[in-house]
C-alpha cells in the first residue's frame, strides 16, 4: 500500500531500483531506541532475536541518544532514510505526525488490531490524531505522592488524594525536626520543581495553554494552587529543595509526604546500595517500603476529578518503513514480547497495555512480578500490596500533560523550560508578592514565551 503511494513520485528506472533493493532487504528492518544503556540494549537485542526466530525478519537495533533524537529524525526524514520503527518520547508524537515522519494509519491499525480497550486511555489520548493515533503507546510512568501510610493510619487520616487531604495531614503530622509534613520542591533552576508544579497545577485543572496557544491562568483556580503550594512549602525544611533532599528525608523517616517518580520504588525497598533507606540500621531492609503508600491521581478544589502527571513512550512507525514488517514488529513487542519489553526497566515502565481481550490483566500481572533493583532484585509484587500496584498502574488511565490535548505541547514545554512559573511561585511562597501579583506576573511573562 505504501509502496504504491511512493511510486507516483518515482521514474520507472528509479522504481525498478527500489524494487530490487527492497527484495534484497525485505527481511530486515531498522529500529531506533533511546534505551541505549548496555543492559537495556541487550534485552532489546534479545527481543529482536526472538522476533526473528518467530518471523524470519531481522531487526537491527540501533541506539540513539535521546537528546539527539529530534535532529537525527529530521535529518533522516529529509534524506528519505528514516528507520522503520522509532521508540520515542511523548513530545515527538504529534509534531512528527504533522511533519509526515510518522505513518499514523499504520500505528492506528496496530492499536485497533491489538484492541483499543486493552490500552490505558491516557496514553492513547495523548497521541490522538484524526482517525486514530500518531504512534503506539509502549510504556509510561506517573509521578506519585509518596507518603507514610503507617503514620496516616495511626492519625486516622485519609490518603493524600486531594489538596484538602494533604493539608489535613500537614496539620496532624508536621512536627519538625522529627517529622516534616512535606518536602516541597523549591529550587527554581531544577527541572524537578517544574515537573512537580505542573502536576499540582494539573490537579486543579489549571493550564497556561488552550487550543489557540497561550492562555491566561484562571485567577481563582491558580490562587488555590498557590495557597496549596505555600502550605506544603511551609511544612518543608528551609533551603533550596529538590529531589535529593526529599528522598533523603523520606528515607530517614523525617518526612510524611514527598512527590517523586516511580524510580524510587526499588530504592525504598533497600535494593540499591547508592540510595539506601536510613530509617533503621539495615540499608537493605524493606521496612520503609512496607510502611509507604502512593497516590498517582490527586485533585484540587476546582477539579474534583484530579489528574496524574504522566510520561509516556511510543513506537512510531515511519513513512519510510517497510510497513507490514514494521507493524508486525510493533505488534510482537506489544503482545507476545510485551513482558520482555517491560522488563527493560520495570520500575519506570508501567504497562500501558494491561492485557488482552481474553486476559484483561495479563500484562499488568506479569509486570508486577518482574524483578526490579540494582544491587539486589525482587518483584514489585513481593514488595508492595496489590492495592498499591493497582494505583501505580492506574495512574496512566488519567495521565495528562500541559498542551497535549490542545496540540500545544511544544509551546507548553517552552513555558515550562523558561522556569517562569518556578520563579514566581518561589516569590509567592517567600512572601515577596501576594497571590494576585503572582498570577499577574505569570500571565505576563508566560504570554511573552514563543
Amino acid at each position: 500500500m505504501k509502496l504504491q503511494r511512493k511510486t507516483k513520485l518515482l521514474s520507472s528506472a528509479a522504481l525498478a531500483l527500489v524494487m530490487v533493493s527492497g527484495a534484497v532487504n525485505a527481511d530486515t528492518i531498522r529500529f531506533w531506541t533511546t534505551e541505549e544503556q548496555p543492559e537495556r540494549l541487550a534485552k532489546q537485542q534479545e527481543m529482536a532475536a526472538e522476533f526473528q526466530a518467530a518471523t524470519g525478519t531481522e531487526v537491527q537495533v540501533i541506539p540513539v541518544t535521546e537528546s539527539d533524537l529530534g535532529t537525527r529524525a529530521t535529518a533522516a526524514f529529509a534524506a528519505g532514510d528514516l528507520p522503520d520503527v522509532i521508540y520515542h518520547p511523548l513530545q515527538y508524537a504529534l509534531p512528527w505526525a504533522e511533519a509526515g515522519i510518522l505513518d499514523t494509519e499504520a500505528a492506528s491499525e496496530v492499536v485497533d488490531g491489538l484492541g483499543q480497550g486493552t490500552f490505558a486511555p491516557g496514553p492513547l489520548a495523548m497521541a490522538a490524531v484524526e482517525g486514530g493515533v500518531a504512534s503506539v503507546p509502549v510504556d509510561g510512568w506517573t509521578q506519585m505522592i509518596v507518603y507514610r501510610a503507617d503514620k496516616f493510619e495511626e492519625a486516622g487520616l485519609e490518603a493524600p488524594t486531594s489538596f484538602a487531604n494533604v493539608v489535613a495531614a500537614l496539620d496532624k503530622l508536621h512536627n519538625p525536626p522529627e517529622m516534616y509534613g512535606f518536602v516541597a520542591a523549591t529550587k527554581v533552576d531544577e527541572n524537578f520543581m517544574s515537573q512537580v508544579l505542573e502536576h499540582v497545577f494539573l490537579a486543579n485543572g489549571v493550564s497556561p495553554v488552550n487550543y489557540d496557544g497561550a492562555a491566561a491562568l484562571e485567577p481563582a483556580a491558580t490562587t488555590e494552587v498557590l495557597e496549596f503550594y505555600k502550605a506544603i512549602a511551609e511544612a518543608s525544611p528551609p533551603g533550596e529543595l529538590y529531589w535529593k533532599q526529599s528522598r533523603e528525608l523520606f528515607f530517614a523517616g523525617q518526612a510524611a509526604m514527598i512527590i517523586w517518580s516511580p524510580f524510587i520504588l526499588d530504592e525504598l525497598a533497600g535494593l540499591r546500595d547508592s540510595a539506601p533507606p536510613t530509617i533503621n540500621d539495615d540499608p537493605t531492609s524493606s521496612e520503609l517500603a512496607s510502611k509507604t503508600g502512593i497516590v498517582t491521581n490527586f485533585s484540587g478544589p476546582s477539579n474534583p476529578d484530579g489528574a496524574a502527571w504522566g510520561d509516556v513512550r511510543y513506537f512510531g512507525i515511519t513513512n519510510d518503513a517497510d510497513t507490514d514488517l514494521a507493524m508486525d514488529f510493533v505488534k510482537f513487542s506489544m503482545d507476545e514480547g510485551y513482558t520482555q519489553t517491560l522488563s527493560i526497566a520495570p520500575e519506570g515502565k508501567f504497562p500501558v497495555r494491561r492485557g488482552t481481550a481474553d486476559e484483561p490483566s495479563k500484562f499488568s500481572e506479569a509486570w508486577s512480578m518482574l524483578p526490579v533493583g540494582v544491587d539486589r532484585k525482587a518483584p514489585l509484587g513481593d514488595l508492595y500490596e496489590q492495592a498499591m500496584i493497582n494505583e501505580i498502574v492506574g495512574g496512566l488511565d488519567v495521565a495528562k500533560r500541559w498542551g497535549v490535548a490542545e496540540g500545544q505541547l511544544g509551546l507548553a514545554s517552552k513555558m515550562i523550560n523558561s522556569q517562569v512559573i518556578n520563579r514566581v511561585v518561589r516569590q509567592y511562597i517567600d512572601g515577596e508578592i501576594d497571590a494576585a501579583a503572582a498570577v499577574a506576573a505569570m500571565n505576563e511573562q508566560l504570554a511573552a514565551v514563543e
